[in-house]
């Protein structure tokens, strides 16, 4: 058993494909389903179990993949605390879900970033998921996540699982989000009747436990309006407030230069009881960099300023 052979197992776990794991690994496919056939013989388990529909893992392979997973993340990072003192690159990483005041804050971070050292960043906007997978599988060291309060037990329950410490960022409920021509935006208590005939500018991949993709989005919407747009790219959001005056979207605090820019106003609403949570996570063996510390604390000159 070497490096290579734990490399290759972890690859064919992410693509439960012998042939799409070797075009991957750029090798030939019996040469990979030698390799994992030899990693299994010498382990004296099987890990997955070839079947007409694909691959499958063995509950044996779970677990040698959990530890495959943790000897490489290990390997990696003492070549990258060696690799990083050598060539002093800087080096980020998150996964954060949708919002305008993390968004600033990013830019804010990229502004104080030396930019005669050599750099490598990385910001993804996902669900909580996708967040906390990248975490465990893609070697993304931080990630916001977002939930509604009342599934907190159960993200505690997961991050547990996976070793991941946590911190609130921010706790809040969604602000009415519209254009300042919109016929509501003068109004001084919205109700959802009053939402009726508007048109609702929706994210297409809200993820909610235990619920499918379609039940989740039922679930994170109100039912006051029938007419919905779901996007998943969140500038051409901004650009449908803006331009379709009847329409409106549900977000968190905006800061407030955004809100000039794109004509925009924010307004709290009484019968909008649902509350959230914006959680930092990363590994419990993992250190907090100089970069990560000056990107939270953006973060938090950001919440300050908006709250």
């Amino acid at each position: 058993m070497n490096l290579s052979h734990l490399r290759y197992a972890l690859e064919v776990e992410k693509t439960r494909s012998i042939s799409k794991a070797a075009e991957n690994l750029l090798m030939g496919q019996p040469n990979l389903s030698r390799a994992i056939k030899e990693l299994e013989e010498s382990l004296g388990i099987t890990l997955f179990n070839r079947t007409s529909k694909g691959i499958s893992i063995t509950v044996q392979g779970e677990e040698f993949l959990m530890y495959a997973r943790k000897i490489l993340m290990q390997v990696d990072e003492v070549k990258s605390i060696y690799e990083n003192k050598k060539n002093a690159k800087q080096q980020f990483s998150i996964s954060v879900p949708r919002a305008s005041y993390i968004g600033t804050a990013f830019t804010n971070f990229i502004q104080r970033i030396n930019s005669t050292d050599e750099a490598k960043i990385f910001y993804k906007e996902t669900n909580s998921m996708k967040a906390i997978d990248n975490i465990l599988k893609d070697d993304y060291k931080l990630a916001i996540i977002r939930y509604q309060i009342n599934f907190e037990k159960y993200y505690h329950r997961m991050l547990y699982k996976h070793n991941l410490s946590s911190e609130t960022i921010m706790q809040f409920s969604n602000f009415l989000l519209m254009s300042k021509d919109n016929s509501l935006a003068k109004k001084e208590n919205i109700e959802a009747s009053d939402l009726s005939q508007c048109i609702e500018i929706a994210h297409s991949d809200p993820y909610i436990p235990s619920l499918s993709p379609i039940d989740a989005r039922k679930s994170e919407h109100f039912s006051c309006s029938n007419k919905r747009i779901f996007i998943f790219e969140r500038a051409i959001q901004f650009d449908l407030l803006s331009n379709i005056k009847n329409s409106f979207m549900w977000a968190t605090p905006i800061p407030e230069h955004i809100l000039k820019l794109h004509h925009l106003v924010q307004k709290s609403c009484n019968f909008n009881k649902k509350k959230y949570k914006d959680v930092l996570i990363y590994r419990n063996d993992y250190h907090l960099t100089e970069l990560d510390k000056s990107f939270i604390d953006e973060i938090n000159k950001i919440k300050k300023r908006i709250l």
